[in-house]
């Protein structure tokens, strides 16, 4: 059992630091039930969680099954600061309205993963603002500025001569500080946080804590496109907020390929049978698709219900193998003429009328279920159903 959970503790992980502690806090949960400490932070700094934050949501939920009790952090007091870690410039400071909502988006969503009786939810507030300024110098007196300036985000800025705040050279000491005040025993992160994770062994061996945290590091998700990182601004992502709809839409539109990875990082399987399905698609005893629809179905339903995912793929299967029309699309009302990139923008299928003119030269935008090519087009008075590429949908009523 205890080869087991190292198997599913080290899946898809990018980096580990000191796996002998991991190891040894493993076995001894199963040797005498005593649990140990997982600690993630989370600054509060956007309401809406998408599948790319999940990765390592799923991988404290795997500690969870091993004998992890996950202290949640939420970054309250550093989020007035603002994480630098890869920022070329120095964040916005957020008001304490700000925090507050997006800490309840963070609550309402991430006992869909994990389980709330095995994660203690945490506010670095309570102790940071005790610190003071004596706690903070003492704090500070554990990094030399020729340290801080390794970091590559700070030695790029610095060479750029952009501004640095000398409250961002805090913020690595901080979240160091929450391990010493938690006694984590493994610290979880993503791969651009190294700096700030190994903080936190530094600090707990300088205040004497009788412990250096283990540090994992998950990898980036790569969003659809299967290129870059997961992210909303390149609309390349899977929101936990997505429609069930559009959720097994998405995940049915990325790539073979990108599949496997996919199941790596974000399906519940065991590593047992994520082999097995390898092994039947490669044995062409199963379709890449049908085994792309099974994953499609477990992430709607983590997120919606199994009925909710159950009712997304009937509606998938209808429009796209019986081509159909939706039956829950928007419908948008416009004064006309209107010319047709400019309607798709309208009704919010496309994000500018210069992507429109691509997708329509692509062959990818359909009027009543006819290819459109003229990119001047001008909708005249009428209902017409708009449509791009095999999931973006509209009626528009034009006066």
């Amino acid at each position: 059992m205890v080869q087991k959970a190292l198997q599913e503790i080290e899946r898809g992980i990018a980096e580990i630091i000191d796996m002998e502690r991991i190891e040894k806090l493993v076995r001894r949960y199963y040797d005498t039930g005593e649990h140990f400490y997982v600690k993630a932070g989370f600054d509060p700094t956007a309401p809406d969680l998408h599948l790319g934050h999940t990765v390592l949501l799923n991988k404290l939920a795997t500690f969870q099954n091993y004998g992890g009790i996950v202290q949640f952090l939420i970054g309250d007091f550093t989020a007035s600061i603002g994480d630098p870690t890869g920022k070329s410039e120095t964040r916005k400071i957020l008001s304490k309205e700000q925090i507050n909502q997006n800490v309840k988006s963070y609550t309402d969503q991430v006992f869909k993963i994990l389980d709330p009786d095995k994660t203690e939810v945490v506010f670095n507030s309570k102790w940071l603002d005790k610190l003071g300024a004596a706690g903070l110098i003492d704090l500070a007196s554990n990094l030399t500025v020729a340290r801080m300036l390794e970091r590559d985000d700070f030695s790029k800025r610095f060479r750029a001569n952009t501004p640095i705040a000398v409250s961002e050279f805090t913020y690595p000491l901080l979240q160091g500080y929450d391990s010493v005040h938690l006694k984590s025993d493994i610290e979880l992160g993503g791969t651009d946080q190294k700096f700030n994770l190994l903080m936190g062994r530094q600090l707990q061996k300088a205040y004497g804590v009788g412990k250096e945290q283990a540090v994992l590091m998950m990898p980036i998700l790569e969003g659809l496109d299967g290129v870059n990182k997961m992210s909303k601004s390149l609309d390349n992502y899977i929101g936990v907020t997505d429609t069930p709809k559009d959720m097994y839409g998405k995940v049915l539109s990325i790539s073979d390929d990108l599949m496997w990875r996919y199941y790596e990082l974000l399906s519940f399987l065991s590593l047992e049978e994520v082999a097995a399905l390898k092994e039947a698609v490669s044995g062409g005893k199963k379709h890449p698709k049908a085994v792309k629809e099974e994953l499609a179905f477990e992430i709607t339903a983590r997120f919606h219900s199994d009925a909710d995912a159950q009712g997304a793929k009937k509606e998938f299967d209808n429009v796209h193998k019986g081509n159909q029309i939706p039956s829950d699309i928007e419908t948008f009302e416009t004064q006309g003429p209107i010319w047709i990139c400019q309607a798709l923008v309208d009704c919010k299928i496309e994000p500018s009328t210069s992507q429109a003119r691509r997708d329509i030269k692509q062959g990818a935008v359909k009027i009543d279920q006819e290819k459109l090519s003229d990119m001047q087009h001008q909708l005249e008075s009428g209902e017409y159903i708009l449509q791009v590429g095999k999931r973006r949908f509209a009626k528009i009523k034009v006066q």
